[in-house]
């Protein structure tokens, strides 16, 4: 499929580099015939360094690699998405995304919806998980591993148990919004994006739907 590629007459095309799970958008580089190539066959990051004029593997100094899960091309088949799992930084200033300022100098804010919330926790998540800040609790809970993370899923899936059972909606809103965050960080530290679930669940949906089932 590399034969439908529309490089540019420098032998170039831009490949925006996306992270799989959280949806962030990590960096912008350029790829030519031969760095694609070595993407294709090593499954990691390379490019091509307009500046330098060679080619470069993302995470070969920094240890930061961006492990390929998808690789896809646009209608014009002239720019690339590559979706990654990054095993760091993507950006050379050790910012989880290269695209972490705003024109406006304000800050970011998810789009009016009520689930943005999710999608700008799971990117948080993800920027915490790829440049482990000191002193932050879900570096913390990383650094730990899974068994410390299952820890506290399960204690706060027994919160939000009697928190229920105690008729309590303050306690059980705070309880189930714990819940909700350690799972995140379970489900970015198993490399399993929350699109895979929720597609999951619309799947059942589905199913259930064709069966003449409409119980949810």
């Amino acid at each position: 499929m590399t034969a439908d590629i529309r490089f540019d007459e420098k032998g170039l095309v831009p490949a925006i580099v996306q992270d799989a799970q959280s949806k962030e958008v990590l960096t912008l580089a350029y790829m030519n015939k031969e760095s694609l190539k070595k993407t294709l066959e090593t499954g990691e990051t390379w490019f091509y360094s307009r500046s330098r004029q060679e080619l470069w593997h993302k995470g070969a100094t920094s240890g930061n690699v961006q492990r390929v899960v998808d690789i896809r091309y646009d209608c014009d088949a002239d720019a690339l998405l590559v979706l990654v799992e990054p095993a760091g930084p993507a950006c050379h200033t050790g910012s989880y995304s290269c695209f972490s300022r705003s024109l406006d100098g304000a800050a970011r804010t998810p789009a009016a919806d009520r689930f943005a919330i999710l999608n700008e926790l799971e990117q948080i998540i993800a920027k915490r998980d790829a440049e482990r800040p000191e002193g932050s609790y879900t570096t913390y809970l990383f650094e730990k591993g899974v068994d410390k993370i299952l820890k506290k899923v399960g204690e706060e899936a027994a919160e939000v148990i009697i928190a229920a059972k105690n008729q309590n909606h303050e306690e059980l809103k705070w309880e189930a919004a714990d819940l909700l965050y350690h799972l995140l960080v379970l489900l970015r530290e198993q490399k399993l994006p929350l699109d895979a679930v929720l597609a999951t669940l619309a799947e059942r949906h589905a199913q259930k739907a064709g069966a003449g089932d409409k119980k949810e």
